[in-house]
Parts: structure tokens; sequence; C-alpha cells
């Protein structure tokens, strides 16, 4: 399914359907989510990813490209960033009441009987 997903990411960025995706393609793609890379920074972009060294990705390299994304995605020391707004004492542990402070007091704040 995941592999089904990216292949049509892949297609939104292969404008003319060739298979491989060019600094040009990415470009449009990244100014249309509100990025402004500089034509450097995408070429660089993919380098990164361009095994074959022709200058463009095709399917598998962006599929290498979006699993070393989805695995930069939880670096560790973020989730240890989550797990400190939850241990307010810093003792390494999550108690009953933390979590219950966490769960009626951030985001989509719930009710002392929805918490129980």
């Amino acid at each position: 399914e995941q592999v089904s997903e990216y292949k049509e990411a892949f297609s939104l960025f292969d404008k003319d359907g060739d298979g491989q995706i060019t600094t040009k393609e990415l470009g449009t793609v990244m100014r249309s989510l509100g990025q402004n890379p500089s034509e450097s920074e995408l070429q660089d972009m993919i380098n990164e990813v361009d095994a074959d060294n022709n200058g463009t990705i095709d399917f598998p390299e962006f599929l290498t490209m979006m699993a070393r994304k989805m695995k930069d995605t939880d670096s560790e020391e973020e989730i240890r960033e989550a797990f400190k707004v939850f241990d307010r004492d810093n003792n390494g542990f999550i108690s009953a009441a933390e979590l219950r402070h966490v769960m009626t007091s951030i985001g989509e704040k719930l009710t002392d009987d929805e918490v129980d």
C-alpha cells in the first residue's frame, strides 16, 4: 500500500511521465508546496539518491529517498523531547498523574471522565 502511495507521489513529480524526476520537475513540485529551493539545492537533493549518476531520480531512487525521509522523521532526540513533555518531574517515567495532566491540558483536552 505504501509503495502505491509513493508511486502516486512519484507521478505527481514526474510531470512528463518519462519515469525520471528532473531538477526542473522537483523544483515545480517544491514551489507548489511553498518551498523555494535554489537550482543547486535541487541538484544536491537529486545527487543524494541518484545511484546511477544520470542526473535524475527514477522510481527505485525515489523509494530510497522516501525511506530515508521516513527514517529521519522520528529521530531519537525528537522522541526524547516528546517524552519530556509528559515526564514533568524528570524521573524517567510517566506517572498516571503526569499522563492525566497532559491529556487534560494539551491539544484536544479530555475531561476527567474521558481520561478515566
